[in-house]
């Protein structure tokens, strides 16, 4: 299977199946000297981990991430810091129950990559969806915390935050915007008056059995203009790609995305002003830092929606590997809203974006 690696100067290749003994990823094109150690890498996959609560899966897998290769130190260095050399990482599955999907094995999900996946190879693993699974994502948040040190050491503090501002027909109401609220409770929600009315809502949909879908939006702050390309690398194409690569999202907008065509000209212009620092003072934000492919130093801000989680309980008309008419019900441990962990995967996507830009950027015009 080909197309397992993203990035230019900085890649990432990942690999591993949902049910498999061990998942993981090879990040190559890092600086040398970052200090670096598991360490760095485990509070983020904290974030991203199943089993966290009643709305996410109840897989218990502590997603404890081992460093194989790529970092050094000796008894006269002050720290552990990358070689410059490919950077290995590991995750191992402790919490499979294979079993749980014994009864699709000749079966295809409606709306799950089931059919599309043994189409292209002739053989699928239909243990969680295998390749196909949510679970490849943990390596992607792995990878981001690398990448977010990257950006660290080239731009000082950079700040990559994300949030569920919609879960099915909950939306947010954001003059109650906190990021302090984000991490208080079990969405990503950033407003703290929606948040029972959530947990009630996603309560009567998991005990349905059922699943609903969420739009998140990833925010990057303290990034300089002058990062992307104006025609083939252009940042928000990037971005949009990887975004568009994580399981089960199905579109993506950068700044007021789609609200833009229901704009004028007038209401659409960043205006400008001249700052005391020499920089532009941009008077909105509507292009979402960026602007022809390029960043305008403005906060970058992007959104993805995510799909309803295709394993669900209630009974679909489908086929099976025969071709015979059939239903189907998924049994097993499933996120009633995928959405919830995915908040973290699209800020490790963004970190990964927008470093190997960064270092292409370095290489370019110094």
């Amino acid at each position: 299977m080909s197309f397992n690696t993203f990035g230019h100067l900085f890649r990432v290749t990942t690999f591993g199946e949902s049910h498999g003994p061990a998942i993981g990823c090879v990040v190559d094109g890092c600086p040398p000297g970052i200090a670096l150690t598991e360490a760095d890498i485990q509070p983020w996959m904290e974030k991203r981990r199943p089993g966290q609560s009643k709305f996410v899966t109840q897989r218990q897998e502590p997603d404890t991430v081992k460093i194989l290769s790529g970092v050094f130190q000796d008894e006269r260095m002050a720290a552990q810091v990358t070689t410059g050399t490919p950077i290995g990482l590991l995750i191992e599955n402790v919490d499979q129950r294979s079993k749980d999907y014994g009864e699709i094995r000749d079966k295809y999900r409606p709306g799950h990559a089931d059919y599309t996946y043994e189409a292209k190879y002739g053989v699928r693993d239909y243990r969680g969806g295998g390749r196909q699974s949510a679970r490849e994502t943990a390596m992607r948040v792995a990878a981001g915390a690398i990448a977010r040190k990257i950006l660290d050491q080239l731009y000082g503090k950079v700040t990559i935050r994300g949030a569920l501002v919609q879960m099915g027909t909950q939306k947010i109401t954001r003059a109650n915007w906190s990021w302090d609220e984000v991490n208080a409770n079990p969405f990503f929600c950033p407003d703290r008056q929606a948040v029972a009315g959530w947990e009630e809502y996603l309560e009567a949909i998991r005990k349905k059995g059922s699943s609903v879908g969420a739009i998140i939006e990833v925010v990057a702050e303290g990034i300089p203009a002058g990062l992307g390309a104006p025609v083939y690398a252009k940042l928000d194409n990037e971005l949009a790609s990887a975004l568009m690569s994580i399981n089960a999202v199905k579109g993506v907008e950068i700044g007021d995305g789609f609200a833009t065509a229901a704009m004028t000209g007038e209401e659409n212009a960043d205006e400008m002003r001249h700052g005391n620092d020499g920089k532009p003072i941009f008077l909105a934000n509507h292009a979402g830092g960026i602007l022809g492919g390029i960043s305008t130093g403005q906060p970058m801000v992007a959104r993805f929606a995510v799909k309803p989680t295709s394993s669900i309980l209630a009974p679909r008309k489908t086929i099976n590997k025969d071709g015979s008419e059939t239903e189907i019900v998924t049994k097993g441990r499933h996120d009633p809203c995928v959405g919830i962990r995915a908040v973290p995967v699209g800020e490790a996507m963004m970190a990964c974006v927008l470093a190997d830009q960064a270092l292409r950027h370095r290489g370019q015009v110094g």
